[in-house]
């Protein structure tokens, strides 16, 4: 196990702090070896709020994916999220000196970085800058440009902000729970790694990541990462409209919604009476399932129109064959699929993280609200632009090749030596004969 490499995710979510330990297994899939968490009180909406009791949350999931993974765990990968987050699209290029000479690695890897030091509203920090589409000499439409030959490259960037608070919250968090940031992920771009599937992502399918205080919007199509946005509603205030229109203890709203809440009302039935204890010494209530699902399917219409907006926004709505596919814990509400499909007329589907997991002993693990933590371990794996992982293998194959070339130089040049040396002793040899 020294030599594999292990990844740990850290999803610092607004009800829970999940840490997952995993490896890739000879068939390439994602094994996973521990998993931790604990209920997250320093959290609201995505952004920490309290240090001291989130970097405990934080220091008792990775202890308990650390006992079970039985490895030390020093470095994660950690996913934000939050209303503070912001993208938008931005143009940029470069000019090459050479005209004769193929586009690069390096050309396209200066392009990206030039992109990072623009000029972003005080307060804000570019987070993850992901390329669309590139031109080479104005030549529009390119999706891979190492290898062109051009002067003029650009690019429209995806760009995502984050607030500079948040970032550094949530950085202090994780070095007072000992442990080191390896790479800060957009939460919904980590959960697309573990739910959407190739094809999906070819067609053009919108992902909604339903969790407990936000819901993460991700748009891809032609492979590429083209639209994200953070709605700041969630599961929370759901469970908190059944706790005020039912008059019920926060746990109590909670378990109501989990266990026999529905999205769509009419699928309650209206006879069907739910009696939960009462408050000390009070008789117990009877809830009405109707009256619950009413209550859920008011505010789920409201997330969903929200999320129905971003993806006409985005200009995307008719291109995206894959449809949407919901994850997160709020995907686990009951009718919630048949609601999404009715409101936008686009085929949903529910995403469970298990597209690349292989055999684990942990099977909670397979649930849509561990979708971010999952991705965000295959995100050590696996770039969030594939087409990164190909120019990483292009410099990998450039630099072995210079390698190559290099040896086989100094081999030729050996050679010379040597035969040139044999000659110069045959011949002295030959001279001390006479």
């Amino acid at each position: 196990m020294e030599n594999e490499k292990i990844v740990v995710g850290l999803d610092i979510g607004t009800t829970k702090i999940c840490a997952i330990v995993g490896r890739k297994n000879e068939f390439g899939k994602l094994e996973v070896l521990g998993m931790g968490k604990a209920e997250s009180e320093g959290v609201v909406k995505g952004i920490v709020f309290n240090i001291d009791k989130t970097v405990y949350a934080i220091e008792k999931a990775i202890k308990e994916a650390s006992d079970q993974a039985g490895v030390d765990i020093r470095v994660v990968n950690v996913g934000i999220a939050g209303q503070h987050i912001r993208s938008f699209i931005q143009h940029g290029g470069i000019t090459r000196q050479s005209k004769e000479d193929e586009i690069t690695v390096e050309d396209v890897e200066r392009l990206t970085q030039d992109m990072y030091r623009m000029v972003v509203p005080p307060g804000s920090q570019i987070i993850h800058v992901m390329p669309q589409d590139y031109m080479v000499d104005y030549e529009e439409g390119i999706k891979e440009p190492v290898g062109m030959s051009g002067v003029r490259l650009e690019a429209d960037f995806h760009i995502i902000t984050a607030q500079t608070n948040a970032i550094q919250n949530i950085n202090k968090c994780v070095r007072r729970a000992g442990l080191e940031i390896q790479d800060l992920i957009l939460e919904p771009l980590a959960s697309s790694l573990a739910v959407l599937s190739e094809d999906e992502k070819q067609a053009g399918v919108c992902l909604i990541d339903i969790g407990g205080g936000t819901t993460d919007i991700a748009i891809f199509y032609d492979n590429i990462i083209r639209h994200t946005a953070v709605i700041p509603f969630g599961g929370n205030i759901v469970t908190n409209d059944i706790k005020q229109g039912l008059m019920v203890l926060p746990q109590q709203a909670e378990q109501l919604k989990t266990r026999f809440g529905k999205a769509i009302a009419e699928e309650a039935s209206p006879n069907e009476i739910v009696s939960i204890p009462g408050i000390r010494n009070r008789p117990s209530k009877e809830i009405s399932v109707k009256n619950l699902a009413n209550i859920i399917q008011a505010r789920m219409e409201e997330i969903i129109e929200m999320a129905h907006a971003e993806i006409i926004s985005s200009g995307y709505e008719n291109k995206l064959g894959g449809g949407i596919v919901i994850t997160g814990g709020g995907a686990l509400l009951a009718n919630l699929k048949q609601l999404v499909e009715y409101m936008t007329g686009m085929d949903t589907r529910i995403g469970y993280p298990n597209e690349h997991l292989g055999k684990s002993k942990i099977e909670a693990i397979k649930s849509p609200m561990y979708a971010t933590s999952v991705g965000l371990v295959l995100a050590g794996f696996r770039s969030l632009d594939e087409r990164e992982d190909r120019i990483r293998e292009a410099r990998e194959l450039t630099r072995n090749a210079r390698g190559v070339k290099r040896t086989t130089s100094r081999n030729i040049f050996n050679e010379i030596l040597t035969k040139t040396r044999s000659l110069l002793i045959d011949d002295l040899n030959d001279k001390n004969e006479y």
